[in-house]
């Protein structure tokens, strides 16, 4: 009987792993701390000719949202022609100062610091307030809310101090991670779109050739290399120019003499008088409305703007860092720069602002639209603030800038915000879907949710929470119609609370930390540090 062959086992092989997608597909790109593709960054600087083009675009960019805001609410005040001009002389005056104080003791950013929508509802209140009460003219209740808003000012100021200067501010961002700055830096443009296409819209045949010319710009930029640094830098400018120019020639013929208010308010360019009832040289001082006047209940109404004008200034600065080529910013310097805040929102009260002061979202977009970065250009632009506030006439002549043209603008700027927002996520594990949860229910419950309160708020004020207690309205309405306020709320939870421990490192925690230290990263000193040595009469801890 012969002998049964038996066939060994066969060898089981291992399948070579697939190829990776990214060499199959095409290239990938690691993460980058700093922008790379800019012109110039933070400390490095143009020509001294492109330096004042460029600074002047900055005042021109950051006049629409003072304008815009005047308007909402002088007329309501009770005020005229002339009290809007002395309002928007103010307002652009503080910005000039608040902005050198940002610029060079504050965050050392290359930001803007303009005029707050957030705090336009507890003014409404105010002015709600005051519609009850009897006055021999219309003028003496325009002063006596103007007063009440400085007391206000005044007042509220020194909750954005006390939090920044305590460092309870720097306690609270050292709980933001990457996935929460996505949603709070993209609100802080996407948050901003009433002031895009739907302004644009009450004159579209201004506001639609002014968008599709800053568009044709960034196309023609490429045609020729001569041609790319002067549409690049100053295509805002040129396109502006134009359509100022041809809404000028409307207005001139008489295109809208028989058109809706709206419309007129939009498009015309002597629509508000704002040149012949600006004095040729005015200087905006202390307390030029009259003592402030003290209530409690504006008080705290005011309160919930300042909270909110400290978030919304968090999510801009971190965008302007990105912008000028620079690191993110660690938890002292933001802290310092709050309190800076608080400190810019104390002189706004005492000068007699109507509204407080924040990052503007706008400029910080014009960093990014520009590609040019630089702490001094914006330092210089102070210089024309200071200018046309003190020489009305000159300031009044930009100022009937028709708004449609500023929302062209701003329908780029805020969405180039929204843009550098979106690109934080590449510090953290982009197909956890913890994060993916995260991210989406912030991000949307922050456009979702302040959508609701300003939809459902009243033309005087009054908001979706009518509680007995006004101050206690003002405060939650205010604070839930900020889309950078509920961002950072929702968000903040969300990721602090939501298997955080386990997931640090998809949350970019081990890129995210030696940011929040004062030495955790050695190029902070670069872009934060002090002009000055400011430590040797100022203990560090207020730094």
């Amino acid at each position: 009987m012969g002998e049964t062959a038996h066939n060994p086992p066969p060898v089981l092989v291992a399948a070579p792993p697939p190829s990776s997608l990214a060499f199959s597909k095409g290239p990938s790109w690691s993460p980058s701390e700093i922008l790379q593709n800019l012109e110039y960054c933070i400390h490095s600087n143009p020509s001294w000719p492109e330096t004042f083009l460029l600074a002047f675009q900055h005042y021109i960019v950051m006049l629409g949202t003072t304008v815009l805001i005047t308007r909402t609410l002088v007329t309501q005040m009770g005020g005229g022609p002339a009290d809007a001009a002395r309002v928007i002389q103010t307002l652009v005056f503080m910005s000039g100062i608040n902005t050198l104080l940002q610029t060079f003791i504050g965050t050392r950013l290359p930001t803007v610091m303009g005029p707050s929508y957030a705090f336009v509802l507890p003014v409404l209140s105010i002015i709600r307030d005051y519609n009850d009460e009897t006055f021999s003219k219309e003028h003496d209740r325009f002063e006596a809310i103007m007063r009440t808003i400085q007391g206000s000012l005044i007042v509220s100021s020194f909750i954005n101090i006390i939090l920044g200067y305590s460092k309870g501010w720097a306690t609270l961002t050292r709980l933001l991670s990457p996935i929460t700055i996505v949603p709070v830096v993209c609100v802080v443009g996407l948050g901003l779109f009433m002031r895009g296409f739907p302004l644009l819209a009450n004159c579209v045949e201004l506001g639609l050739p002014m968008l599709i010319l800053l568009v044709i710009c960034q196309y023609s930029k490429n045609l020729h290399s001569s041609a790319r640094p002067v549409l690049e830098r100053f295509g805002l400018l040129f396109c502006g120019g134009i359509i100022w120019a041809f809404a000028a020639i409307l207005t001139v013929a008489g295109a809208y003499n028989n058109v809706g208010f709206r419309t007129k308010q939009s498009c015309r360019t002597d629509r508000s008088y704002l040149i012949s009832s600006s004095p040729w040289v005015r200087v905006p001082y202390p307390f030029q409305w009259g003592a402030p006047i003290f209530r409690a209940s504006h008080v705290f109404g005011m309160i919930g703007a300042t909270l909110v004008s400290a978030a919304e200034s968090t999510g801009a600065f971190y965008g302007a860092a990105r912008l000028a080529g620079a690191t993110s910013p660690p938890a002292h310097v933001l802290s310092r720069s709050i309190g800076l805040q608080g400190v810019g929102l104390l002189l706004d009260g005492i000068f007699g602002a109507a509204v407080g002061s924040t990052a503007s979202v706008e400029n910080v977009g014009l960093l990014g639209h520009t590609h040019i970065g630089s702490r001094r250009v914006v330092q210089v632009s102070t210089g024309f603030m200071f200018f046309f506030s003190i020489f009305g006439k000159f300031g009044g002549l930009f100022a009937s800038i028709p708004l449609a043209i500023f929302a062209a603008a701003y329908c780029v700027l805020y969405g180039i915000v929204a843009a550098i927002g979106i690109s934080f996520i590449q510090f953290s594990n982009t197909n956890s879907m913890r994060n993916h949860y995260v991210l989406g229910l912030a991000l949307f419950l922050a456009i979702s949710i302040p959508q609701y309160f300003v939809s459902n708020t009243t033309g005087d004020g009054h908001g979706p929470i009518r509680a007995d207690g006004g101050w206690f309205n003002d405060i939650l309405n205010t604070v839930f119609s900020s889309p950078p306020a509920v961002a950072m709320i929702v968000g903040t939870l969300l990721d602090n609370l939501l298997e955080a421990r386990s997931t640090s490192n998809d949350r970019g925690i081990p890129w995210w930390k030696p940011f929040q230290n004062r030495k955790g990263d050695s190029r902070s000193a670069e872009f934060y540090g002090m002009p000055i040595r400011i430590n040797e009469w100022m203990p560090t801890r207020y730094l």
